[in-house]
């Protein structure tokens, strides 16, 4: 029995080229993917932490959100004596808040005048 060697051919390495048509597809994808990360960030977590006074007083305190309150809950707990409504605008507008909704847990800036 004879042996025989047989020498391996080099391998070559060729390195990847990418195309103008798919250098164009992986930039759209790139861009489309930021731009899409951008959008969900602005549109879920940008308004979320604004404690902004428009009275310009600048003097706030914080209260949180129990299960089962509603805006209205917790105005009459804050000023017992003033008007619900005038108590709920201030808040909203401290809070950039939209509408009445809150969840448990939130935290809700309050004009420091209802907070005492």
């Amino acid at each position: 029995m004879s042996t025989t060697a047989t020498a391996a051919a080099p391998v070559t390495r060729t390195r990847l080229r990418i195309t103008r048509r798919g250098q164009v597809v992986l930039a759209s994808v790139l861009g489309l993917g930021l731009a899409l990360t951008f959008g969900l960030l602005a549109l879920f977590g940008g308004g979320s932490a604004t404690a902004t006074d428009s009275s310009g007083s600048g003097e706030f305190s914080y209260v949180t959100v129990h299960a089962g309150q509603s805006l209205w809950a917790i105005a009459e707990d804050l000023a017992p004596g003033a008007d619900p409504r005038e108590v709920i605008a201030s808040i909203q507008n401290l809070n950039g808040l939209v509408g009445s909704e809150v969840q448990p847990g939130q935290k809700l800036a309050v004009p420091q005048q209802y907070a005492d």
